[in-house]
């Protein structure tokens, strides 16, 4: 039968499982602003009853109840709806981060007009122009001086912001990497407090939502993942990758990559290997600075290497008016002081490599003539080498035009006399160097006997630039060393140009070598420039290239704020509905606070009721 003090028990465990609810509801209030937090509520059962329906018992008319019992304190969260969240978090970062950058991007590009690249380079063919018209005027021959002056600072200008954007990524790289860092190593650490909890039987919701909140400001760095599915093992994962592992975390380290302007890459720091990261604000840093800041870049480079090499190629065959001739327009700096392009590339003290610009071939070709010869080209490519087939029934132009519309990392033209020249562009692969000419085979004749390029066909005969001079491969054609990195950096006027203004040449050197007075066709050959197809990268004339500069940083802008507005939109939403299933809601915790402590009154009321009987049972029974 039942104990005479079971209903002092009864009220016991209501006033205590009263109070645990009382003090969970202070909880959650005083919580209430605190990031992440969960709202809790206390899981309340009945308590065992006296008699089970297995055991031996007295008659009864039924199970004799014994009050209430606290099963557990559980947090209010949805976990399907949490996971969405982290999937969804770092695109809304990603498009974020773009955005921002981008919007400095656009202002280098919004240059006023009177001083930006375009104009200033319309202004110095211009010049070129008016000293064509009057080829022995002292101040046109200054205006050409100047207006080449303000188009390098203008060109410089450009690259110096955009240089000074990828250090800015740069460093927000490095540091985006220390925080990666630091929220795996606290999961880790959290993932451990968490399982010694659940050990003892407890839920420990205040450092799950801990947790929690740290996976999430993980998951606007990177596309991460997460696994619960063993309650003892949670774990994380980066595109495939396990990120933590229960109490065990991998991090990132950062390492300098030398040819790649100093920038850092990220590895992993247990094996060394190159961190494939996309998603969130450090894989949009990574692609900003080595995919959109450095092409911006290499286009500029190219612009201005392949603009400043057709301008001195014109000008040192021409005339000066002071007789001089020979002389480039334009500085351009070597990468090698060999004048073969040979360069130690693995810094072992022994020439390993040829850096190669340019190639041009010793043949005067027809654009319009048929080549009358079949074989295959092999050039550098964007990965390994490219081919370009070539029939008998083509023509000059049409096999040059095949090169240029190919992935190949090589271009071609004929040049003022005529000759096939090979430039090389910028290189879409970090480990290869721009503006150098990996590999150039011919199956055939056109770059052999025919374009005067190379020695001899076949593999046997190809130049490669993976070996010391590798010019040798070479006919008696004329090739360029590779320029300095980043030649936008630091073009300017030849110095002994700006000095002696007379030493600009625009007249054509006649049978004995001289420039006769009012001989222009210099002039009028570098002022054609400005619509000459040059292929300077994807376009063929300078035009192409500004109109293709300024729309593509414009749309890829425009991109990046329609994405973020519409993520933002989705983030909203799904912390809007994270929040009223997870939020604490002040008036919802009140009315809860109100009837627990009803609830408490009535319990100790029962108590006392209890006590009274007790009292009369035993101190006046029988009295």
């Amino acid at each position: 039968m039942a104990n005479s003090f079971a209903g002092i028990e009864i009220g016991k465990r209501s006033l205590m499982a009263l109070t645990q609810s009382i003090t969970t509801a202070g909880h959650n209030i005083s919580n209430a602003d605190t990031e992440g937090y969960s709202r809790q509520r206390v899981q309340i059962t009945t308590f065992d009853p006296i008699y089970r329906p297995d055991l031996t018992r007295a008659e009864t008319p039924g199970q004799i109840g014994q009050g209430v019992s606290i099963e557990s304190i559980n947090r209010i969260r949805d976990e399907l709806l949490d996971q969405r969240i982290t999937a969804q978090t770092n695109v809304e970062s990603y498009w974020a981060t773009r955005e921002k950058y981008y919007s400095m991007i656009e202002q280098i590009y919004n240059e006023p007009d009177d001083i930006s690249v375009r104009s200033t380079m319309d202004k110095f063919w211009g010049a070129w122009q008016e000293l064509a018209n009057n080829p022995e005027s002292q101040a046109a021959r200054q205006a050409v001086v100047t207006r080449g002056e303000t188009l390098t600072d203008s060109i410089q200008q450009r690259w110096k912001g955009l240089s000074g954007i990828g250090t800015l990524i740069n460093g927000d790289i490095e540091s985006t990497v220390r925080q990666v860092n630091n929220y795996v190593n606290q999961i880790a650490e959290l993932n451990n407090e968490i399982v010694r909890s659940k050990a003892m039987g407890d839920n420990p919701n205040d450092l799950l939502d801990r947790r929690d909140v740290v996976v999430e400001k993980l998951s606007s760095l990177m596309n991460i993942t997460t696994d619960n599915r063993d309650s003892d093992e949670f774990m994380v994962h980066l595109d495939g990758h396990i990120l933590v592992q229960g109490g065990k975390a991998r991090t990132f380290s950062i390492e300098s990559v030398i040819d790649n302007d100093g920038y850092s890459k990220v590895v992993w720091t247990d094996s060394k290997q190159t961190a494939e990261i996309s998603g969130g604000s450090l894989g949009a840093l990574i692609e900003l600075r080595d995919v959109d800041v450095r092409n911006e870049i290499q286009s500029l480079n190219t612009m201005t290497l392949n603009f400043s090499d057709l301008v001195n190629d014109v000008h040192r065959n021409a005339v000066a008016a002071n007789g001089t001739s020979g002389l480039d327009f334009f500085v351009e700096q070597s990468f090698v002081t060999n004048t073969n392009g040979n360069y130690d590339r693995n810094g072992d003290g022994q020439m390993d490599s040829s850096y190669i610009f340019r190639f041009t071939g010793t043949n005067a070709l027809k654009a319009q003539d048929q080549i009358g010869l079949e074989g295959v080209m092999t050039l550098s490519g964007k990965n390994g080498t490219i081919s370009v087939a070539y029939h008998a029934t083509d023509t000059v132009e049409a096999v040059i035009n095949r090169i240029n519309d190919s992935e190949g990392e090589v271009k071609a033209y004929l040049d003022r006399n005529n000759n096939l020249v090979l430039k090389a562009t910028t290189a879409q692969d970090l480990d290869n160097p721009d503006f150098v000419i990996r590999h150039v085979e011919d199956s055939g004749f056109f770059l052999t006997g025919y374009a005067g390029i190379l020695k001899g066909s076949g593999p046997e005969n190809a130049y490669d630039f993976a070996q010391a001079d590798a010019v040798q491969m070479l006919a008696d054609a004329q090739f360029a060393v590779t320029p300095v990195l980043n030649p936008a950096g630091y073009i300017e006027v030849n110095s002994e140009i700006r000095n002696d203004v007379m030493s600009v040449a625009a007249a054509h050197p006649n049978a004995l070598g001289i420039g006769a007075i009012g001989n222009g066709q210099a002039a009028v050959e570098i002022a054609a420039i400005r619509n000459t197809p040059m292929m300077i990268g994807r376009e063929r004339t300078l035009d192409d290239y500004f109109a293709e500069s300024v729309t593509n940083v414009g749309l890829k802008g425009e991109q990046a704020v329609t994405n973020l507005t519409s993520q933002n939109a989705i983030m909203d939403d799904l912390r809007g509905l994270r929040d009223s299933i997870s939020g604490v809601n002040i008036d919802e915790e009140l009315a809860d606070l109100m009837k627990f402590q009803h609830g408490y009154n009535a319990a100790a009321k029962f108590v006392s009721v209890m006590d009274s009987l007790l009292d009369t049972v035993i101190n006046r029974l029988g009295v």
